[in-house]
This record gives C-alpha cells, sequence and structure tokens, in this order.
C-alpha cells in the first residue's frame, strides 16, 4: 500500500470469541482500542463473505510495527475485552407481564456495571455487562431470583456469553453454565429454580392472576350481596372486601414493589394508590371493583399476548425429537441433539425433517413453508457430490439441500447432516425473532419517554385535586375521591402495552411466512420507507449469468481465449466466473484439459489476476486495464465491447502479458417475478426503486427497464454503493437496501433497513440483515412491506385510542363521574387495543392474493384496516 502503511486481516470469532455478531458494542470497543494504539491508522470490520467469517481489518504503519506486533496487539486487546465484558441472553420463565418487564429491566440497568439489559414482554432477557465493574454477585442474586440458575463465578468465567445461551425453546430456569451445555436439557426440565409466580405461574399455575382475579370478583359479589341485602354479622361483607383486596392488589403489589425499588412511578403505582384512598374513604366496594377490574384486565391482557408468544414458540416445536440415523448397516434413533455434522437420517414419507443437510439418496418434494413461506414443495434429490455442497451448504443447490423442520413429501430421502441441532436454520430463526422482540421500537421509546413524564404529572394533579374542598364547597372525602378516580383515569395501561403487542404480533405473522424482522425498529421503518435500492444480481436477476459471447483478437483463436479464461476463473467463485466456466467447458467439451493458474487474487469490483504458465493474466472490467501498468486496450477490442455493453452484456476483457486476447460477453436474466413485484411496491406507496450495480451503467439501465425501477446507478465499487446508499438516505430520508447478504453487507449496513434475499442456511444473510427473506424470492418482500405499513397503522390507531380515552375520562372524572365507570372504560381501551394488535396474527396482503386468484397464506384471516 501506499503511505507506508499496510493491512493485516483477522478472524473476528478469533479475536471476540463472546461477540455473537460484528454489530455487537465489543466488536466498536475493539476497534477503538486499537484506533487509538500510535501506529495503528484504522480498524473496521469486513463483513462475512460465504463461510468466511468477519474479519477486522487493521491498516498499520510498516515503518512502525511489524506484522508480527501488530497481530500481538489485536489479539491482547480481543483478550482483554472478553475478559472484561459479559453477554447474557436467555428467556424468562414464565414470561413476565409487558410492564413488569419493563420494571425488570430498568432495576438490572441500575446494577453496576450493567451496561445495557432489556426485557421483552415474551420473557427475552439480553445483558451486556462490564465484569470489572459489575457486582456479579448481586447480578447473580437477582438472575436467580428470576428464575435463573447461574452463579457469580459463572458471569466471570464467561459462561453467560453468547455462544451458551441457552436454547430458545428453553427457560431461563433451565438454562446452565457453560460448562454443562454438551448435555442439554429438553423443555420441561427444571434445575429447582425458583419461579416467579406472575401471569403463568404460582398457586394454580399459568392460570394463577386469572384465578386470583375471579376469587376476587367472588368475594366483591358476596360481600356486595351481603350488604345490599343485610344478611349476616355486620363486619362480614367489609371483611369479605377485605379478602377481595387482598387477592386483587397481590400481583399489582409485587410490581409495584419493584417500580418503587427501580425509583419508577408506573401504572400500578397509581392504581394501588387509588384503591388504597377508597378504602380510606370507606368505599370498599368501588375500591374491590377497581382491583377486581385491573387484574382481570392484566390476567386477559397477559393471555392475549400469549397469543403471539405460542405463534413463535411454535416454531421451536416444528423440529422433532427423534432422528433416524444410519450406522452402518443399521438404523439408530437418536435425540437431534446428539446428532454431529457428516451423520446419515432417514427421513420417511411425511415425515419432518430433524436437521439442515444434503440429500445423498432419494428423490422427493419437500414443504419449505415452515422456514421459508414457500407455498409450493420443492423438488429435492441427490447430490452428485454430497461432500463438496456440505462444505459450502450456504450456497448449496436448492434442490440438495434441506432444512430441519420441513416436511417431506411422499418419497424417501437419505440426508448428511451439515449443522448440529443449536445451530440449524430454524434454531437461528427462532433465536433471532426472540431476541428481535426485547428491541424496541422509536414509537415504543417515546410512549416510555411519555409515560415517565405522565406518571408524575398524574400524581402531581391528584394531589392538586385532593385540595379542591379549599375552592369549592364540598367535604374533603369528595375532593379525595375525585382524586382517587383521576388516577385511574389517568393512567396509561393501554399506552404501555399498545406498542409491545403490535410488534410482537407483526414480527410474529413475519416469521410464519418466512420474513425474518430483527425487532420493532426495523418493523416500523420498514413500513415507512420511501425509497429501495437493489442490488442486481441474484436480487433482480436470477443469479445465474451465463456465456453468451466470445469474440477473439485477431490472431487469436476461441479455444486459446477461452482455455486462458478457464484457467483462472475456475479458481474464482464469483458467480460470473461459474458462468464462464461452464461456458467455457460446454464450447470447448467436458473432456478438455487446461494448465492451473496459480497465484490468483482478485481485484475488488474491477476483476482478477493469476499467473498462467510464467505470464500474467487479467480478466476484468475495461476499467481495469486504465488503472495498471501496461497497454491499453486496441481501439477495436474497445468498440468490440462497446457493442456487446450496448446489447446489455456485462463484459470482461482478458489480456495475457501484454497481449489482448479478447473480450467475454456475459448475460443475467431478469426474474420473471420482479416487474409485477415492482408494480406491487410503487401501489403501496414506494416511491422511489433505485438499482444500484457494478456493472456498466448501460447494462444497469437495461434491466432496470424491464423490470420498472425509477432509476439505476451502474459502474459502482462495493465502496461506491455504500456512498449511493448514503446519498439516498439524506436525499430520501429513510431507504432500504435489498441484495444476498454477503457482497453487498457494507451498503445493507449503512441503509435504514438492511434486506438480505434467500437467508435460509446462510449465517452471513441472517446476521447481517435487518429483514431476512428467507427464500430467494422476491415476491415475499411486498409483503414485509404491506405488514410493516399494516403493523405501523395499527399502532397508531393504539395510541389513538389509549391517548384518546385517558383525555377523556380526565376531564370526565373532575366532573364527578365514578371509579367504577372510570374502570371499566380504561380495562375495556386497554383490552381493545391489545385485541387489535392481535389481528396482525391474522394479517393478509389482500392485494396479493387478489392477484393470485383468491388464494391467501395458510394464516388466512382478514387484512387490518
Amino acid at each position: 500500500m501506499s503511505n507506508g502503511l499496510s493491512k493485516l486481516k483477522l478472524d473476528l470469532p478469533l479475536l471476540l470469541p463472546e461477540a455473537p455478531d460484528a454489530r455487537d458494542r465489543c466488536v466498536r470497543t475493539l476497534a477503538g482500542m486499537l484506533r487509538a494504539r500510535v501506529g495503528l491508522a484504522e480498524a473496521h470490520i469486513v463483513a462475512a463473505h460465504g463461510t468466511a467469517p468477519a474479519q477486522l481489518c487493521i491498516h498499520y504503519d510498516r515503518d512502525r510495527l511489524s506484522l508480527a506486533r501488530v497481530r500481538e496487539l489485536a489479539l491482547a486487546a480481543g483478550a482483554q475485552i472478553t475478559g472484561r465484558f459479559g453477554h447474557l441472553c436467555a428467556l424468562l420463565s414464565p414470561p413476565p407481564h409487558a410492564r413488569a418487564a419493563r420494571s425488570l429491566a430498568a432495576r438490572l440497568r441500575q446494577l453496576a456495571g450493567v451496561l445495557e439489559a432489556e426485557v421483552s414482554p415474551s420473557g427475552t432477557l439480553r445483558i451486556e455487562f462490564d465484569r470489572s465493574q459489575a457486582d456479579l454477585d448481586a447480578l447473580a442474586a437477582e438472575l436467580r431470583a428470576r428464575g435463573l440458575s447461574i452463579a457469580a463465578d459463572d458471569l466471570r468465567t464467561g459462561a453467560a456469553g453468547p455462544k451458551d445461551r441457552a436454547p430458545p425453546q428453553q427457560s431461563l430456569d433451565q438454562a446452565q453454565p457453560a460448562g454443562d451445555q454438551e448435555h442439554p436439557q429438553k423443555p420441561g426440565q427444571t434445575e429447582g429454580a425458583k419461579a416467579h409466580g406472575h401471569a403463568h405461574g404460582g398457586l394454580f399455575g399459568e392460570n394463577t392472576e386469572l384465578a386470583f382475579s375471579l376469587i376476587t370478583g367472588a368475594f366483591l359479589l358476596s360481600g356486595w350481596l351481603l350488604g345490599r341485602f343485610q344478611t349476616g354479622p355486620v363486619l362480614l361483607p367489609t371483611a369479605l372486601y377485605v379478602a377481595a383486596y387482598g387477592f386483587g392488589g397481590w400481583f399489582t403489589l409485587r410490581e409495584a414493589i419493584d417500580n418503587l425499588r427501580a425509583r419508577r412511578f408506573e401504572i400500578d403505582t397509581l392504581m394501588l394508590v387509588a384503591a388504597a384512598g377508597a378504602a380510606a374513604l370507606g368505599a370498599w366496594v368501588e375500591g374491590a371493583l377497581l382491583l377486581f377490574l385491573f387484574s382481570l384486565g392484566h390476567a386477559l391482557e397477559g393471555w392475549a399476548m400469549g397469543r403471539a408468544r405460542r405463534a413463535i414458540e411454535a416454531l421451536a416445536e416444528l423440529a422433532p425429537e427423534k432422528a433416524l440415523v444410519k450406522r452402518g448397516d443399521r438404523t439408530e434413533e437418536v435425540p437431534v441433539e446428539s446428532l454431529v455434522p457428516g451423520d446419515v437420517i432417514i427421513v420417511r414419507p411425511n415425515e419432518r425433517l430433524a436437521a439442515d443437510g444434503i440429500v445423498v439418496a432419494g428423490v422427493s418434494s419437500v414443504n419449505q413453508a415452515p422456514i421459508t413461506g414457500e407455498s409450493v414443495p420443492v423438488d429435492k434429490r441427490a447430490a452428485s457430490d454430497p461432500d463438496s455442497e456440505l462444505a459450502r451448504f450456504d450456497r448449496a443447490a436448492p434442490e440438495h439441500r434441506v432444512f430441519a423442520g420441513t416436511i417431506n413429501g411422499t418419497g424417501a430421502l437419505e440426508v448428511k447432516v451439515a449443522r448440529q441441532a443449536s445451530q440449524t436454520t430454524l434454531a437461528r430463526v427462532v433465536r433471532m425473532v426472540t431476541e428481535a422482540e426485547a428491541q424496541r421500537s422509536p414509537t415504543q421509546q417515546f410512549t416510555e419517554r411519555f409515560e415517565r413524564v405522565f406518571v408524575p404529572c398524574v400524581l402531581a394533579l391528584a394531589l392538586l385535586m385532593l385540595f379542591a374542598w379549599v375552592v369549592i364547597d364540598e367535604p374533603f372525602s369528595a375532593s379525595f375521591y375525585r382524586a382517587m378516580a383521576v388516577l385511574v383515569a389517568a393512567s396509561p395501561c393501554a399506552l404501555a402495552i399498545s406498542v409491545p403487542s403490535a410488534v410482537l404480533s407483526g414480527v410474529a405473522r413475519a416469521a410464519r411466512s418466512g420474513v425474518l424482522i430483527k425487532g420493532g425498529a426495523a418493523l416500523e421503518n420498514l413500513g415507512t420507507l420511501s425509497a429501495i435500492a437493489f442490488d442486481k444480481t441474484g436480487t433482480l436477476t436470477e443469479g445465474k449469468p451465463r456465456l453468451t459471447d466470445v469474440l477473439a483478437t485477431e490472431g487469436i483463436t476461441e479455444a486459446e481465449l477461452l482455455r486462458v479464461a478457464l484457467a483462472v476463473e475456475q479458481q474464482s467463485d464469483h458467480p460470473l466466473a461459474a458462468a464462464i466456466v461452464a461456458g467455457a467447458r460446454e464450447r470447448l467439451g467436458a473432456e478438455a484439459t487446461v494448465a492451473a493458474a496459480q497465484a490468483i487474487e482478485s481485484i475488488t469490483g474491477r476483476g482478477i489476476k493469476a499467473t498462467l504458465d510464467g505470464s500474467d493474466v487479467y480478466i476484468g472490467k475495461p476499467a481495469l486495464f486504465d488503472e495498471i501498468a501496461g497497454a491499453r486496450v486496441p481501439p477495436a477490442l474497445a468498440e468490440a465491447n462497446a457493442q456487446q455493453v450496448a446489447a446489455g452484456r456485462t463484459t470482461m476483457i482478458v489480456r495475457r502479458g501484454e497481449a489482448y486476447l479478447g473480450v467475454l460477453g456475459v448475460m443475467d436474466t431478469p426474474r420473471a417475478q420482479a416487474a409485477g413485484v415492482m408494480a406491487r411496491l410503487r401501489a403501496i406507496g414506494i416511491e422511489r426503486l433505485i438499482m444500484i450495480s457494478g456493472d456498466n451503467q448501460r447494462v444497469a439501465e437495461a434491466v432496470a427497464k424491464s423490470v420498472g425501477l425509477t432509476e439505476a446507478r451502474g459502474d459502482l465499487l462495493p465502496e461506491d454503493k455504500v456512498g449511493a446508499i448514503k446519498a439516498l438516505r439524506d436525499e430520501a430520508g429513510k431507504v432500504a437496501m435489498v441484495g444476498d447478504g454477503v457482497n453487498d453487507a457494507p451498503a445493507m449496513a449503512n441503509a435504514t433497513v438492511g434486506i438480505a434475499m434467500g437467508a435460509a442456511g446462510s449465517d452471513v444473510a441472517l446476521e447481517t440483515a435487518d429483514v431476512a427473506l428467507m427464500a430467494d424470492d422476491i415476491t415475499k418482500l411486498p409483503f414485509a412491506v404491506a405488514l410493516s405499513r399494516a403493523t405501523s397503522r395499527i399502532i397508531k390507531q393504539n395510541l389513538w385510542v389509549s391517548l384518546g380515552v385517558v383525555a377523556l375520562l380526565i376531564p370526565a372524572t373532575i366532573a364527578g363521574l365514578n371509579i367504577g365507570t372510570a374502570v371499566i372504560f380504561h380495562e375495556g381501551s386497554t383490552l381493545l387495543v391489545v385485541a387489535n394488535a392481535l389481528r396482525l396474527l391474522a394479517f393478509v396482503d389482500k392485494d396479493a392474493s387478489d392477484r393470485s386468484g383468491g388464494k391467501t397464506t395458510a394464516a388466512g384471516g382478514a387484512v387490518p384496516a
């Protein structure tokens, strides 16, 4: 490199084995630490590619530091960070209520050394902590109190790191320290950890809160009847009301205590104050009614949220627990957890597949809808070279690759296992969807900030109402009663649950159709886009280019040109190289032999360089030959190249030594569905559809025009694509980037929303994208955008309902509305917003189903308005 700088690339997992992905805080910390060292000019992340992991690229001054010293500094910094920062991701069992989840997260964030803590209503717990600052004994005690069996020593040694997360289907009280992960527990087993009893645990199991609520109602009704008909001892009705208070306020009191410990005034606290105030006035009936309806609404709200949770949990149950494995001449049924890569399993007709793998024997059709959302079964057949396909599983041919949780058709298959049970595509999707629930959306963050200001204001208003008797002629008891009614009316219960319920339902609905959306932010942003950028190859086109034209220069035979191109390109894994290799072998004959090229070097965005029989060979774009030393492209060859470009071909010029051998023309056909997808995106409000491509501008424009894009930008290097995305983001506000998640990772990372196609089986696509279309099917994109827009509409509706009811009830209670009526409207609005959010579980892209003759997905249901 110039300026005395050299580069060193190190695999990120080697430096930070505990970092879950390249976007983790620890990765940013590592890069920052290295940039601060004298002699190190830059440190940045190179996205994972194919089977290669993400890398840390370090630019260093070779005059100051040796290569060995730079490597030593990087490893030392990585070890320092790994030893200092810990991660924990697991599931709470039973899941807390939405408000309890926020209280728990706030409580954890207050602990010394905890950098991040998020708890979702589905029970997903994410913690990042600094071991050097955290009181690990206190953190371990807090986690054990919530049902996680973990010791402070486990947190010190890294047992809580992401590599050893409990599987998504495991409960937090089933999670184990890292040292025990070789023998994972099945769901349903426990370690004797204490489960907290809110909503899904306790005296009556998962229905405890509902049972307590009904008992409250029974005591309330009994006391009211006895008082109404003046039957029995005088104090008996009061005793029954006190019992109703005990059962109705049990869970509310626990949450209020947690809130106060975290120095937060939440809705539960307001309700308790109002109930206590009613009791102080002797209005036992209304106070008990308040607690009864509040606890009943709480329980029903938890049940409704449970429906969305179960939609996600159902994903984890798709894979069978047993697999039939071939052991020589016999078969053996074993737990799926014991499968290792290389095992061969037998899949009978109509059975679910137990593992990701490559078909080695048999022919069948497999229903991949549980993973990819594809409505039509995919034909599968044995691979001619299973080991080769296994080695590149994420890029294996679709007809050979199968996934755990999918359903076999009428033919028996033998499948060679590619991954352990905990690393299958299904397991990763479930884990990522579960983790996505803990990611708060922008609207949810806004509502939480609003509540933090609003609740103290409500308390101040209620305090002010206590002194109304000073201004107006009424007894203190009347002013006190009105103040308690205001507390009930102003409690933003519906607001607290309106956004999480919609996000949870939207993420669950998307996952069921083969679309992985990583959290509320991606879900909301996807629904508010005005521009989408597309990569060309493999996204708008089939991604299977073919060699169409071979133009040799004068004095060079076509066979000679093809032999040189074949010798070099067969060493590359680029899609265009594969097209040249296939086309050259077809034209030369399968028996043709060529010399082996040496010293293969990829020239990013330009082409490839190699050594063949002692001569340097360059194959690449015309621009490449303007940037390297040697003879310029002859005018006749430049003219032939221009004609190929005008015809829509992607061209590569071949030079050996100083002699130009000719030009190769390759063409990639647009996807048949692309034009319809663009029309649908425009119909739902996407104003700009842009293609960004490394191909020349004429080819880009030709493809863009054929599929209905609004504009095309060609001749872009990878770093140019990043610049193009940043420019579009400045122009349009929000822009999505659609690609394959590998070559397009930098551009996707700089977009508002990165969308990866064909993510099933690809670790890189799953990790880098904000939204992953599991199938290599661009028609899923309008569904994802439409679902996101429906989610945004429902969130807005819920906000209007929740805030509108509060705005109506506050003046009504000031004017004299009693507590009982206020509670009915208050709890009714809470259940209404949850029910509205649950409609997303039945979302259908109506316009898409109309175009397909009225067919809908298996989910069925109406389209939310």
